[in-house]
């Protein structure tokens, strides 16, 4: 056995290898690093140092005294949070439309890149994709606004079609029956397209020799649809649905605050429309702060939950 001595000086060359390594390959991807930067200062800057201000949710924070000055109060406003009367009625509006996502617009990118995936015609296909593309570069104020126009009961295309064939108009953007399938249909319309992307990207990398011998066993579109193409994407939608889990309860505060108003407020009221009325207009900074970090952490739990059952599952997860 070596003695202590060489053993310190085996573990020293040992890490002055790694080191001189570490630069080397620092040195020889260099040009890769420098691309990587603007995305991991983007990350740091925007994500992780506005983590600091969590600390906002345990103290009675006011902005004159700051984050060193302003009393600790411990889980006072998680309390007052989950004693609230309008708790429930949130947390009922905020699943439900996660749900609907998860259920309705999830699913459809795929299939719509499935189906893309299967055109032959690559004129169709470029046409089809920038049709599907365009409304993801519309603002949620112009979408909404298009729907508006679309639906209102004063003069919307759709209820004057209505009424036109004999029906009674409906209020599709003043009923609270109608505010969830509205939700629904309109980040189908404006985002689905756009969710394509990764997984056209991901069927591209599919071995063309495989469709060719699945052909020579007689196997349809069908057969190769289901025992190739499917089977090759299927890491790919295991890792952004659990990646869409991480967001669970983010419904999207702009698209959401457009579509409220006073008939439909009882279903469309979630988290994020809650902490921007507590928080922005009415100060209550540490209050909000709590909400934000209650949904982080229900997100967090799905996520660490979600990539373990994969993996039991023999996918390969997120981490």
């Amino acid at each position: 056995m070596p003695q202590p001595l060489e053993a310190q000086m085996q573990r020293a060359r040992l890490s002055s290898f790694k080191r001189s390594q570490l630069v080397r390959d620092l040195l020889r991807d260099r040009w890769m690093y420098l691309l990587l930067f603007p995305g991991i200062l983007y990350f740091v800057v925007f994500k992780y140092v506005p983590m600091l201000g969590l600390v906002m949710a345990f103290q009675d924070y006011k902005p004159f005294t700051g984050f060193i000055n302003s009393p600790w109060v411990g889980f006072k406003h998680f309390e007052r949070f989950f004693m609230e009367p309008q708790f429930w009625s949130l947390f009922r509006n905020t699943l439900l439309l996660a749900i609907y996502n998860l259920v309705f617009f999830f699913p459809l990118p795929i299939l719509l890149a499935l189906m893309i995936n299967e055109a032959r015609r690559e004129m169709f296909k470029r046409i089809v994709q920038t049709l599907l593309y365009l409304p993801h570069f519309i603002s949620w104020v112009v979408a909404v606004g298009i729907f508006y126009v679309l639906f209102t009961t004063e003069g919307g295309v759709v209820n004057e079609l209505l009424a036109q064939f004999g029906f009674e108009k409906i209020p599709f953007m003043l009923s609270e029956e109608w505010f969830r399938p509205m939700i629904i249909a309109q980040s189908i319309w404006k985002e689905a397209g756009w969710g394509t992307i990764i997984f056209l990207a991901a069927l591209s990398g599919v071995d063309l020799q495989l469709y060719e011998a699945a052909r020579m066993d007689g196997a349809g579109r069908w057969r190769q649809l289901w025992h190739i193409t499917i089977p090759a994407i299927r890491s790919t939608i295991v890792i952004l649905f659990i990646l869409r889990l991480g967001s669970f309860l983010d419904t999207g505060f702009e698209h959401i605050f457009l579509m409220l108003n006073s008939m439909n407020r009882e279903v469309g009221e979630v988290f994020d429309t809650y902490v921007y009325m507590k928080g922005l207009t009415q100060a209550q900074y540490s209050y909000s702060a709590a909400v934000g970090l209650f949904k982080s952490l229900v997100g967090l739990i799905l996520v660490l939950g979600a990539n373990k059952l994969a993996k039991k599952f023999g996918e390969e997860g997120v981490y």
